[in-house]
């Protein structure tokens, strides 16, 4: 195994690499790190999903009445529908760290790419393309699941009524099969298989320039702050900084992606230019920013959170030999 800290000064931003982790540490670390993220972070998706699938402000006017209506009407369970369904996700969860270390790790070793940042950038991307292809079925009954018992205020009367249902689902088929099992059965009646991968490619074309830029991101902003930090600042901090940062970076330049990508899941619409035409007739320019509060928060949040867990485990995972190296 090459020594992968030679020459590193004492107070040198280490990049953990995969070599210098103990993989039957990390693995089981991850995927209870993984669900543990998702549950916290869980709360603010269904909101986000909520507010980028209403027309304007017909049902919620932002991230802090959504929450209010969705807890008065409904209850705390609301903030939890489709949770489960999500919680599958856990075995993409880990697929994704396992493909983004191994990719930055083999980008290392073959000297493709001397960069870190760069080495990042790509396995952020080839990881997400994993990741989305194994998450996108739970990810439309789940998206399903959150909206189909949402609420809508009805402009006329100020009263609430159900959201409309792309799927059609009938109340007695919840009450017989439960939601879940529903969603799944009018998924495949629908379209079969394929319903299982509606937007798919949308679901690509967000992701991937979104964890590529992440990652990116990450790096760059744990440079920029460690050189004007002091230099007794704890490295988990400067890490965490940088997550919080790169989260909202990408929130903001991604966001009209995710808003088209989860309109095409839950109202069943094609990737194609009508459909685009169709969300810029019906939303102009809010387009941009529709959902943007809680997808603001809940990448901040979530990469807060990301980058503690990740960063953690990889000190907790770090092979004897390293630990004296390694800075918290």
């Amino acid at each position: 195994m090459r020594n992968l800290i030679d020459h590193i000064e004492p107070n040198h931003l280490m990049t953990i690499e995969w070599q210098m982790m103990d993989p039957q540490k990390y693995l089981p670390l991850s995927m209870i790190n993984v669900v543990c993220l998702r549950t916290i972070i869980y709360p603010l998706t269904v909101i986000k999903t909520r507010l980028q699938v209403q027309t304007h402000h017909a049902v919620y006017k932002g991230l802090f009445d959504a929450g209010r209506t969705i807890f008065r009407l409904e209850g705390i369970g609301a903030f939890y529908k489709g949770f489960l369904i999500n919680t599958m996700q856990v075995g993409s969860g880990v697929s994704y760290i396992i493909t983004l270390e191994k990719v930055k790790d083999i980008l290392c070793e073959y000297r493709c790419v001397d960069d870190p940042s760069i080495r990042s950038l790509i396995g952020g991307a080839v990881a997400s393309l994993v990741g989305q292809t194994i998450i996108n079925p739970f990810d439309c009954i789940s998206q399903h699941m959150m909206v189909v018992c949402g609420t809508k205020r009805d402009r006329n009367t100020n009263r609430f009524s159900s959201y409309a249902n792309p799927l059609r689902i009938d109340r007695k088929d919840i009450d017989k099969f439960g939601l879940g099992r529903t969603i799944i059965r009018e998924l495949y009646r629908s379209d079969g298989i394929k319903g299982f991968y509606r937007g798919y490619f949308a679901s690509l074309l967000c992701f991937i320039p979104n964890n590529a830029i992440f990652w990116f991101c990450y790096e760059k902003y744990s440079q920029m702050i460690h050189a004007y930090a002091p230099s007794q600042t704890l490295h988990l901090l400067i890490r965490n900084l940088a997550a919080i940062l790169s989260g909202a970076t990408v929130a903001v330049l991604f966001n009209p992606l995710d808003v088209l990508r989860t309109n095409i899941q839950v109202q069943r619409l094609p990737l194609n230019r009508s459909t685009m035409r169709k969300l810029w007739r019906d939303e102009k320019f809010s387009l941009l920013y529709k959902g943007i509060t809680a997808r603001v928060a809940q990448n901040c949040i979530s990469s807060a959170l990301i980058s503690i867990g990740y960063e953690t485990l990889k000190r907790l995972s770090i092979r004897e030999e390293y630990k004296n190296q390694v800075k918290w």
